[in-house]
């Protein structure tokens, strides 16, 4: 059966150089799986590869849809594994990387296929959850879907949002949309073990000390003006493009709400913050895959060659 790589890990991990690496030594296609880095006009503020890094070996899903489009983890399922497939047609090994988390999931245990939530819907539920606090939220949730509201924490507030929407918009619950759910498109591939699973860890410190070098290498390299360009469209706060890490901070600071550093400084902390979340989602999630830090990646470059191989 075909093979295929994944490699996840929280952000500034260094799972992009592991795959390009890898991509040269394997005749490899590179597929994204970073919700952000799927949008145009984000190169520098969602670290996309660089432009030579896409010259150099096959990308895919890199940059390829507007910011003014609400791209979801449906939309990119149906595209992976077109270019999952057209790299098996072509002898090449489909390398899957980034960290956004539910789109591995999505590909092997499958995905609720919950109809889209129009946006007014939407903007509305989190605009109310962000005036009246999550606590108020749960409290209407448990009116309307009980079985959900037990399962969260009255101050998630993103959770209770996403189960009131869909609710809301589609009169089931998240909870009997998800009991529906199929296996995902490459869930035989992984039961047969052909899938090579990769988990990028690193110790907390460590990894916020790369978070912040980060973020000050895509200000040197133009992420104001990116995040300028793409405020001057107008487009809707609300879209996930303009969730992107460092475009609202960096959006305040142009508006003239906050200064310079404050913003640099609210855009680092809110990196750390999420590189945090993502250690966490993955350490729980994925505890059956096979884990390294820089340490050892070299040792286990030899290993995970062995089993392209």
């Amino acid at each position: 059966m075909n093979r295929t790589l994944f490699i996840a890990g929280p952000t500034a991990s260094g799972k992009s150089s592991l795959a390009i690496k890898l991509a040269r030594d394997h005749n490899g296609v590179i597929i994204n799986a970073d919700s952000m880095q799927v949008y145009d006009g984000l190169r520098i503020i969602s670290a996309r590869p660089s432009q030579n890094d896409e010259a150099d070996v096959e990308h895919q899903l890199y940059g390829t849809i507007d910011p003014s489009i609400a791209y979801n983890t449906v939309d990119w399922v149906d595209d992976a594994i077109i270019h999952v497939n057209h790299a098996w047609d072509r002898g090449k090994l489909p390398i899957i990387v980034g960290g956004t988390g539910l789109y591995f999931k999505a590909l092997l245990d499958g995905m609720a296929e919950i109809p889209d939530i129009p946006m007014a819907i939407r903007t509305k539920i989190r605009a109310e959850i962000a005036e009246n606090g999550a606590a108020a939220g749960h409290k209407r949730l448990s009116a309307l879907d009980p079985d959900t509201a037990a399962r969260l924490k009255p101050n998630d507030g993103q959770r209770i949002a996403r189960a009131l929407e869909v609710q809301i918009a589609t009169g089931k619950s998240i909870t009997a949309w998800h009991q529906e759910t199929k296996r995902g498109p490459l869930a035989a591939l992984d039961d047969a073990g052909c899938i090579i699973k990769i988990l990028l860890d690193w110790p907390r410190e460590h990894l916020y000390e790369r978070c912040n070098m980060r973020f000050d290498r895509m200000l040197d390299q133009g992420g104001l003006e990116e995040v300028r360009a793409l405020v001057g469209r107008g487009l809707d706060f609300n879209l996930p493009a303009m969730r992107a890490l460092g475009v609202p901070t960096l959006a305040a600071f142009l508006r003239g709400e906050v200064g310079f550093t404050e913003a640099v400084n609210n855009s680092k902390q809110q990196t750390r913050r999420f590189a945090k979340r993502q250690l966490t989602f993955f350490r729980n999630q994925f505890s059956t895959w096979k884990s390294l830090n820089a340490q050892q990646m070299e040792s286990m470059l030899a290993i995970i060659n062995n089993k392209i191989s």
